[in-house]
């Protein structure tokens, strides 16, 4: 059965760091940096020579309260070298950025989010500083993902690290470079874009191999700030997740013997009978391997939501959702003249009551179905659940943007 200003400028007293505050309204191009000064001339009002050598210029790229957003901020000294530049989002974290070789310009790591003030401010080796700030426009139309594993939480040897987006994302690269997978393992993985089966673009990381048990797994998304096209929109917040690799269990699931098994460690712990999908047409199951995305429980199944008529209606008990197409692997009590010796199901992995109880209690999430046999209609499709492990390695890795 199947069921996201002008500027300002003075010198200080002797040894007194001078800090230079913009008048309101001016534009960041142009303000000055003022060293520590020595005493002034006495009919000059200027300042010593050595002050005014000391003195120097910054220009940001960003200014106003438009400015573009999707930018890295750029901060360029004209003479002299910077010694530290703070660009920090009102309320929100500074950008961490770097200073060039030659001391001249600092460029943050991370472009400028959307609608968000920005203040800055420079320090030049000389003991001079100056701040500024810009606004960035609000972004036109925004973009959301949904993100799976859910945080914290502890997922079978197969799952991926899965991301589907609200609207399309048409510049996959800049969005998959702002994607940080880290491991406690080092574990060797690579996105790869696809559709998912709701028609949205999608982006899985999956190891090169199941997982090892007790891997810990981090995702960074960076996106605040980054554009995913036409029609796609702007990404305005970051992205965190964390999950831990359970135990190493697999269940086969074999359509020629009618057989399940899980195997916790190459150890088989159960063995029962089994009736899979009528072969021959829709209703046969699908083959290859199906990752456990729900433990959904009773849930009710009707035959019109997978478009096979009125064929049934039935309250399914423990029901293990395989594919998004509606595959599951659940207890079956009215098919038990079956098990063991005919698929002959609506498409689901159907056995007993106490069977489909004892294997619901035992697996989870992310857990690998490896379906083999002849009696299938197919290999599950990457996008119809998680069938990325149906794909080669190598087929695998050319679908990253990167």
């Amino acid at each position: 059965m199947i069921a996201a200003p002008r500027s300002v400028r003075r010198t200080a007293p002797l040894g007194r760091p001078v800090r230079l505050a913009l008048i309101a309204g001016t534009a960041v191009l142009g303000t000055a940096l003022t060293a520590c000064s020595g005493a002034a001339a006495p009919d000059s009002g200027k300042g010593s020579a050595a002050a005014q050598a000391s003195e120097a210029r910054i220009s940001v790229n960003l200014r106003g309260s438009q400015a573009a957003p999707g930018t890295p901020v750029r901060v360029t000294l004209d003479s002299g070298k910077l010694k530290t530049v703070t660009v920090s989002a009102k309320g929100g974290e500074a950008l961490t950025g770097r200073i060039s070789a030659d001391g001249r310009t600092w460029t943050s790591d991370r472009p400028a989010a959307p609608g968000t003030a920005y203040g800055v401010e420079a320090k030049n080796t000389a003991g001079g500083s100056a701040e500024a700030g810009f606004t960035t426009a609000a972004a036109d139309k925004v973009n959301k993902l949904t993100l799976a594993p859910g945080k914290n939480t502890t997922v079978g040897i197969a799952q991926p690290l899965s991301i589907v987006f609200d609207n399309p994302v048409k510049d996959k690269a800049a969005v998959e470079k702002a994607l940080k997978v880290s491991t406690s393992n080092n574990t060797e993985g690579s996105w790869g874009w696809l559709q998912d089966y709701s028609g949205k673009d999608r982006v899985d990381w999956r190891p090169k191999e199941y997982w090892k048990s007790g891997t810990k797994v981090t995702l960074d998304a960076d996106l605040n700030g980054i554009d995913s096209g036409p029609s796609g929109g702007w990404f305005v917040r970051d992205y965190r997740t964390t999950f831990t690799i359970g135990a190493d269990q697999v269940v086969k699931v074999d359509l020629d013997r009618h057989r399940l098994a899980l195997k916790r460690d190459g150890k088989t712990v159960m063995d029962v009978p089994m009736s899979a999908g009528t072969p021959g047409g829709e209703k046969a199951s699908w083959r290859g391997t199906a990752v456990l995305m729900a433990k959904e429980g009773t849930i009710n199944m009707r035959s019109e939501t997978v478009g096979l008529g009125d064929a049934y209606d039935k309250m399914v008990d423990s029901s293990m959702r395989l594919t998004w197409s509606g595959m599951y692997a659940h207890a079956a009590p009215w098919n038990a003249a079956y098990f063991g010796v005919a698929n002959h199901s609506s498409g689901c992995v159907g056995m007993s009551d106490a069977n489909a109880a004892a294997l619901y209690q035992q697996v989870r999430v992310g857990d690998p179905f490896e379906i083999t046999g002849a009696d299938a209609k197919g290999t599950v499709a990457e996008g119809n659940g998680y069938g990325a492990w149906n794909v080669s390695w190598s087929d695998w890795q050319a679908k990253s943007a990167l």
